[in-house]
């Protein structure tokens, strides 16, 4: 048998060859196996495939024959990722908000090689259900990186801050002031990626979207704020802070019905201790960032939920509604 070109790499070509025609489902013939090593240009005879074969078996990859009419097919039975945990990756990659379009299309096509292109087409087709808001600032990517490397070498950093105008146009915060402040934390909120830092001015902790960051750089300096920082409870934190907007952290008491059990669960964990009132309802105490953002979403959950004390979100709460009835009930003339 006259060697081919490729002939040094034909182990790792047959090894392609299964990983991408292969799968449950789907099995190559000999004859197959040794024609698509051709078009590699890789010489290959029976005998030697069989030996091939076992030796990808002793290496690991769990490949099995079975017969199907004349012919035995072989096939790769088992991946590092399982097709349902590929469908999570990428209904993951796609529903975040934090990748852009873009990026998704991307690191979906790279998931895609982690199965076999059969299995690949049922995982583009779940790509087409999902229609969802985007973030549109492509250096997220890096901005993660960067954060994580100042957090390891200790450092602080410097960075711009932008918001979206009316014209869809980046617009920097502050007249395009550069924000120094102390890294310390990455966190998951609300679909978004925020950091959480130290601003040694304020002298307190704030977060930002990393997404909204723009030119960061490592500074120098050694981060400060380090027993600020440490002298938080992270997740009561993340828990209790709504969107990431800011306002003075308090202790809230809501009165619920036992239909809104869930829902306070999903939101400050099963830890919160939850005291019953009457047959019908209970009472929860939550630490919270006291923002108007936190006020929306007790009143976005109806009258099923009602703030009963301090006496000052209670006031809050009634000066926010009667705001928004004042807003509406004014006829404004475009």
């Amino acid at each position: 048998m006259a060697k081919g070109r490729n002939q040094k790499l034909k182990l790792l070509y047959l090894t392609r060859i299964l990983m991408a025609e292969t799968d449950e489902e789907h099995g190559l013939s000999a004859q197959e196996l040794i024609r698509r090593l051709g078009e590699y240009e890789v010489a290959e005879d029976r005998k030697t495939l069989y030996l091939d074969l076992e030796e990808l078996r002793h290496f690991g990859m769990d490949i099995v024959s079975e017969q199907a009419g004349r012919n035995v097919l072989y096939r790769l039975a088992s991946r590092e990722f399982e097709l349902p945990e590929l469908k999570l990756l990428v209904d993951s990659v796609q529903s975040a908000k934090f990748i852009t379009e873009r990026k998704s299309r991307e690191l979906i096509a790279k998931l895609e090689t982690l199965a076999s292109r059969h299995e690949a087409k049922k995982l583009h087709r779940q790509v087409l259900i999902s229609g969802r808001v985007k973030t549109m600032n492509e250096s997220i990517y890096y901005n993660v990186d960067k954060l994580h490397a100042a957090i390891g070498e200790d450092r602080q950093i410097r960075f711009q801050y932008f918001q979206w105008n009316v014209k869809k146009e980046m617009e920097l915060r502050h007249g395009g002031a550069w924000y120094r402040i102390s890294p310390w934390a990455l966190v998951w909120d609300d679909e978004y990626y925020y950091l959480i830092a130290y601003d040694s001015a304020a002298n307190k902790l704030k977060h930002y979207r990393v997404d909204k960051m723009l030119h960061i750089s490592l500074a120098e300096e050694k981060r400060e704020g380090k027993e600020t920082f440490q002298s938080l409870d992270l997740p009561v934190y993340s828990r209790g802070l709504f969107g990431m907007f800011g306002g003075e952290e308090k202790t809230v008491t809501l009165e619920c019905e036992n239909s809104m059990a869930a829902v306070m669960i999903d939101r400050f964990g099963k830890d919160i201790p939850m005291r019953p009132t009457d047959e019908s309802h209970f009472q929860v105490r939550v630490q919270v960032t006291a923002s108007e953002h936190f006020l929306g979403w007790v009143v976005g959950l109806g009258d099923g939920v009602q703030i009963t004390a301090p006496q000052a979100m209670v006031d809050a709460m009634k000066a926010l509604i009667l705001r928004l009835q004042k807003q509406y009930d004014e006829t404004k003339h475009l």
